[in-house]
């Protein structure tokens, strides 16, 4: 956390005024605490194209985990309105342009994201991909990334396999191909609140089965 500390004050003058200002006031969780003493948003992100440079963010959805329990009224659902038709990649996450012509703005639900985010940290099934989508649209509307703590569950598991010394297949590191390690069912994917739901899930097995009777600190998730 101290290098995320660090680059938070090497930017906060870019920040002033901003949600992000308010949210880096917030403390940080220390890497020393439980991992159920800690409060995650988990998150998922539907875009256009895979690479930020060219698509643009579709749709998010989050979910809050606290005490180690999903929170489930806490859950959240954006579609957002899109600058250009979706394409092919309709075919992946089924949202249609009609659907977003007259969606939420951009601006709005990454606002909101931040609002939520604020004290607690973020977690995400690849979450290289999505932060490069979120980071881009932080740049864009506040001129600065969004330098919060993240917790990737795909690295986790891959981690967790090397260990192991087994051997990575195609799909294994998939959102349900990792959930299927923990008997966990399948669900639809490409929906960003059900794929954040299932992450979540991901997140309390993986936790949960390394803790053990004992503990597992946020120090080792991240």
């Amino acid at each position: 956390m101290w290098l995320l500390r660090l680059r938070r004050l090497y930017r906060r003058a870019r920040a002033r005024g901003t949600v992000l200002q308010q949210c880096w006031q917030q403390a940080l969780p220390s890497t020393a605490s439980d991992w159920r003493e800690v409060t995650f948003l988990v998150c998922d992100a539907e875009m256009s194209s895979l690479d930020p440079t060219e698509g643009e963010l579709l749709s998010l959805g989050w979910v809050v985990v606290q005490n180690g329990e999903i929170c489930l009224d806490s859950a959240e659902h954006h579609l957002l309105k899109a600058s250009a038709s979706v394409g092919q990649s309709a075919v992946i996450h089924k949202l249609r342009d009609c659907e977003l012509q007259d969606a939420e703005p951009l601006g709005t639900a990454i606002e909101r994201l931040i609002t939520l985010a604020a004290g607690k940290v973020l977690v995400f099934h690849h979450a290289v991909l999505d932060m490069a989508f979120l980071n881009l649209a932080a740049h864009e509307l506040y001129g600065v990334p969004m330098l919060l703590p993240t917790v990737d569950t795909l690295a986790l598991e891959e981690r967790l396999l090397r260990r192991r010394q087994q051997v990575i297949k195609a799909g294994d590191l998939r959102l349900q191909g990792c959930r299927s390690r923990y008997g966990l069912p399948d669900y639809p994917a490409h929906n960003a609140l059900i794929d954040a739901i299932a992450t979540a899930e991901l997140l309390l097995a993986h936790a949960g089965k390394r803790a053990g009777s004992g503990t597992l600190s946020l120090g080792q998730l991240l």
